[in-house]
């Protein structure tokens, strides 16, 4: 048990029922969402801060960070916003209102943004200088640097720009979101007075990075400024009083009556288009723009003075994702093999391997090729007849989709559930749906007003001994083969009867809005997926009561649920030991006297995005082990179609426990831990201490260099033939 939880599992039966009659509803118990999310992308800032990671991942971090305050803004302040303007009172488990959580939001993302400032330019330019890759400014450049730039932009540049001046009969053009634009005011030269507003809406297709010609390093330029020099040869008859880069976010909402809908994919396309040019939620722009273009944009864009970021450095920091391309390994992450598949000699097949047992998956750790391997069967396999999947998100080549055109087209009963509202994926969604049904696969959206987010695929298949089998694979994330190489991940893949019927009501669910009489061994959201979490949480809670083994192990990606909340809340008064490892958004504040004592919460934040979602209860002895696709939040649990699923083979639960789960709770070196205030702090490491990252030991673990004896103070006891080796896994 972890040292900083005061536990009270030996609390007397008068101490325990005082403890649980403590209210878990007080909305001080609560941290406000919004908050809760800058604080993890804090955490992803300060892995561009730590210099024990290689430069251009540091450089890398930074440029996440700035990506995921985009989809901030675009979402979740964009929502917010309207909240307030539609007059919405109402308020989360915190209390407060749309409008204060504004004024939070309003002091502590101007906070970030100036850390991320500093951070760019007082600790990643001047280091990356040092390894001779530099960022010029255009009054630095060599002779031949310039002559680059002048060609540069008449060959490239040039043809793809359209300067506008605005006037009259020029309005403002209407600028797409978070889109590069250079403001410009302009004098003409043959009047005495006035000033003029000109605007360049910089193409896409024009690298935000431009790589120079250069005998001594690596040297580049920001487009911006390049714009910015240029802009003289495109306003020919005006004097340019100054110049600044400038972005505008929108909201990135989808608004959709699926109710009142005839054509769902009809209707997420429109909504699509109107998204590009929704209303603005914030304006970047350079930090030593002349006052009047600020006031001039702020004016047309409509936003308060709380909403303009004025930047030090360039707009859009995630572009800083380009450095990323540079050939220097040295400075990069070694590169990680992940472990394939390798299936006994007794088993020609992997249909042969799963009916003998369960094969467990770690992403990236074990290589995903296994999961695109059972799916692309389905087109390969003469005895495969039928197959169905779910698609949340996939990439753009994607062999999952490729293997469902193959099958149809071997004129195998092909069916694909296919999420069209899955976040920023929409329009590649509608694509893969038109592309699939035009294949001959059947396309279905999901149902009215839920979206589809479980991992599913179902084969069924004649099976050489005569007997038709299903063949399932259940995951915690998407079928897409690039983010599996840097998402952490389960896999599971089985022949279980019990488990493939109840995939297979699942999608009888989704496709007819079926209900079946029961979904176990599964359990799934909206039906029954709270209730069964709520339910297991509250029976380690009775099992502390009565003197009985208790304890909730939990992975996930957020915590927000308010019912679950105080579930936890009321498990911890009966004296459960509760560890939490939540990679993001988490409302629930641990160490409060008298209500989460028993509760510890873990981040873990590195080079891999955790992802994966693992639940872990020790019911009284007779412990249980669950993968889901669903997170502790209210979207996951009422407002999805979600599969939580236990791991029901023994050698595989004792994998996910003494190897999996354990580790992430013997992390002291990527490991932050939250508190009842809000704040995360990094473990504190005594001298002596083995310094112990999960990531690095799981990788050690996939090249056979590391064992589940490796984690120091094991969670869960070890058999007592288990030779512990005294070797420490250094942190990379």
């Amino acid at each position: 048990m972890d040292a900083r939880r005061k536990t009270s599992t030996n609390s007397s039966k008068p101490e325990l029922i005082q403890r649980m009659n403590r209210s878990v509803s007080d909305p001080s118990l609560y941290i406000n969402r919004e908050t809760s999310w800058l604080a993890f992308n804090r955490r992803v800032l300060e892995e561009a801060n730590d210099e024990g990671n290689p430069l251009l991942e540091r450089v890398k971090f930074l440029a996440i960070s700035a990506s995921n305050l985009d989809e901030f803004f675009e979402v979740r302040v964009a929502g917010l916003l309207q909240r307030i303007e539609e007059g919405f009172i109402d308020s989360g488990p915190d209390a407060l209102t749309a409008q204060q959580e504004r004024e939070l939001i309003a002091l502590e993302t101007h906070e970030f943004v100036q850390e991320q400032y500093d951070c760019w330019n007082l600790k990643l330019l001047p280091a990356l200088a040092r390894e001779n890759i530099r960022v010029l400014d255009l009054k630095d450049l060599a002779p031949e640097q310039e002559a680059f730039i002048d060609a540069y932009c008449e060959k490239e540049v040039d043809p793809l720009l359209t300067p506008v001046t605005v006037d009259p009969a020029h309005p403002f053009p209407r600028v797409l979101n978070k889109a590069l634009c250079i403001a410009l005011l302009l004098k003409r030269k043959r009047r005495a007075s006035g000033t003029y507003m000109g605007v360049i809406t910089v193409p896409r297709a024009l690298p935000r990075l431009v790589r120079l010609p250069s005998h001594t390093g690596t040297d580049y330029v920001f487009l911006a400024d390049l714009l910015t020099y240029h802009a003289a040869t495109m306003y020919r008859g005006y004097d340019i009083v100054s110049a600044a880069s400038f972005r505008v976010t929108r909201n990135s909402n989808l608004y959709l009556e699926e109710e009142e809908t005839r054509n769902l994919l009809e209707s997420v396309r429109t909504e699509l288009h109107r998204r590009r040019k929704g209303d603005a939620v914030r304006l970047e722009i350079d930090a030593n723009a002349n006052a009047e273009i600020a006031k001039r944009l702020q004016q047309t864009f409509e936003l308060d003075d709380w909403q303009i970021f004025h930047t030090k450095g360039p707009v859009n920091l995630s572009r800083l994702f380009n450095f990323y391309e540079i050939e220097r390994p040295q400075l990069k992450y070694r590169t990680l093999v992940p472990r394939e598949l390798r299936l006994p000699a007794s088993s020609n097949n992997i249909f042969t391997e799963l009916r003998k047992r369960d094969v467990l998956l770690h992403h990236p750790y074990d290589s995903f090729d296994a999961v695109v391997d059972f799916i692309e069967s389905a087109a390969s396999d003469p005895h495969v007849i039928s197959l169905k999947q779910t698609i949340y998100r996939t990439n753009r080549d994607s062999p999952i989709v490729g293997a469902l055109i193959a099958a149809a087209a071997a004129e195998k009963e092909v069916t694909a559930v296919l999420e069209l509202k899955a976040r920023f994926d929409e329009a590649s969604n509608i694509q893969w749906a038109r592309t699939l049904e035009d294949e001959g696969v059947q396309v279905y959206y999901g149902l009215v007003s839920l979206k589809s987010h479980c991992k599913l695929c179902l084969l069924v298949r004649h099976d050489p001994d005569g007997v038709t089998r299903r063949y399932a694979h259940i995951g915690t994330g998407n079928y897409n083969p690039t983010t599996s190489r840097f998402y952490t991940d389960i896999s599971l893949m089985t022949a279980s009867p019990e488990i493939t019927s109840a995939v297979h009501s699942v999608f009888n669910y989704l496709t007819a809005y079926s209900e079946a009489p029961s979904y176990a061994p599964l359990a799934i959201s909206p039906i029954n997926l709270a209730a069964t979490t709520l339910a297991q949480i509250h029976r380690e809670a009775e099992h502390s009561a009565n003197g009985r083994p208790a304890r909730i192990i939990a992975k996930m990606n957020s915590l927000l649920d308010k019912n679950v909340i105080e579930a936890l809340y009321r498990a911890s008064q009966a004296g459960v030991p509760i560890d939490l490892t939540v990679r993001g958004m988490c409302s629930l504040r641990p160490g409060v006297p008298g209500v989460s004592d028993n509760i510890v919460v873990r981040s873990v934040v590195g080079r891999l995005l955790e992802h994966s979602r693992i639940f872990y209860f020790e019911n009284g002895g007779d412990d249980e082990v669950y993968i889901s696709s669903a997170d502790w939040m209210p979207r996951n649990l009422y407002e999805r179609v979600e599969v939580l699923c236990p791991v029901l083979d023994s050698s595989l639960k004792q994998r996910m426990k003494s190897e999996i789960l354990a580790a992430y709770l013997a992390d002291n070196v990527k490991v932050r831990f939250l508190d009842r205030n809000g704040r995360y702090s990094r473990a504190t490491r005594h001298r002596g201490d083995v310094s112990f990252s999960a990531q690095d030991f799981l990788i050690a673990v996939a090249e056979g260099t590391a064992t589940a004896a490796d984690i120091p103070e094991p969670v869960f006891p070890r058999s007592s033939s288990s030779k512990r080796r005294k070797k420490q896994v250094v942190s990379r």
